[in-house]
């Protein structure tokens, strides 16, 4: 299955030269001596991506406001492009509950964005025939040996929104779900990267055995589109 769900056309190509800070790096353009500053979106490590001499896409601030005029769109990871700011995650997810084709959760009678649960902001709160579900996306841009790996550094955040999840089904408030936008086209399972969160990756497995669902959604970025490949399943290790 191939299905575009957004476009989002690089501007330029450049060179990445160094991370200055979580929301900042330098980047020399393509065909140019110059170093401008660039924000990138995803506090991530992206060790894999945001290295010296690798080939990033860049798309043009749209806002006469912003410090930098540049945003990170993409890095180059062998031969794929991978696609790394997450400014576009909530769009990503809205496409993907939208297309009945892809059909992640089954019928949807509509959804609610950034609804709060507990002492947390959950993505989404659909609305369906028999039930309500609440949903937490989180980005993927990691992979080793064919896994797609989330977390790439540690995550008390990411760690609160899964205990909100499992709260939620133990009270019985409605179902709950994760959902993975995996931007690793050599991906073939989705796991908790325990060697860089040990906290998170217990909770994970806690959320499985408790039901929470999880949808790994396989997507493929060629610098102007973003695609609908496949859902992969949880690595067998970390299955219920």
């Amino acid at each position: 299955m191939n299905i575009k769900l957004l476009h989002v056309p690089h501007d330029t190509k450049g060179i990445f030269r160094e991370r200055v800070n979580r929301f900042l790096s330098k980047v020399e353009l393509r065909g140019s001596d110059l170093l401008v500053d660039v924000h990138v979106r995803d506090p991530g490590r992206l060790e894999e991506i945001l290295f010296p001499g690798n080939e990033v896409l860049l798309e043009k601030a749209k806002s006469n406001d912003r410090k930098t005029n540049w945003t990170l769109l993409a890095g180059k990871v062998n031969s794929n492009l991978v696609f790394v700011n997450s400014g576009y995650h909530r769009r990503i997810a809205e496409k993907l509950l939208d297309d009945a084709e892809i059909n992640l959760f089954g019928e949807i009678v509509d959804y609610e964005a950034e609804k709060r649960l507990g002492e947390s902001r959950i993505d989404f709160l659909l609305d369906k025939e028999d039930e309500r579900k609440w949903v937490e996306v989180k980005g993927c841009t990691l992979a080793e040996d064919g896994r797609a790996l989330f977390p790439d550094a540690p995550t008390k955040r990411g760690k609160r929104h899964v205990e909100e999840l499992i709260k939620a089904m133990e009270e019985n408030r409605a179902s709950s779900a994760l959902m993975f936008l995996v931007f690793r086209p050599d991906s073939k399972c989705f796991a908790p990267h325990e060697d860089k969160d040990s906290d998170f990756t217990k909770t994970f497995e806690l959320a499985v055995r408790k039901g929470v669902d999880v949808e790994a959604v396989k997507l493929d970025y060629d610098g102007t589109d973003i695609r609908f490949v496949e859902e992969i399943p949880v690595c067998e290790a970390y299955r219920s």
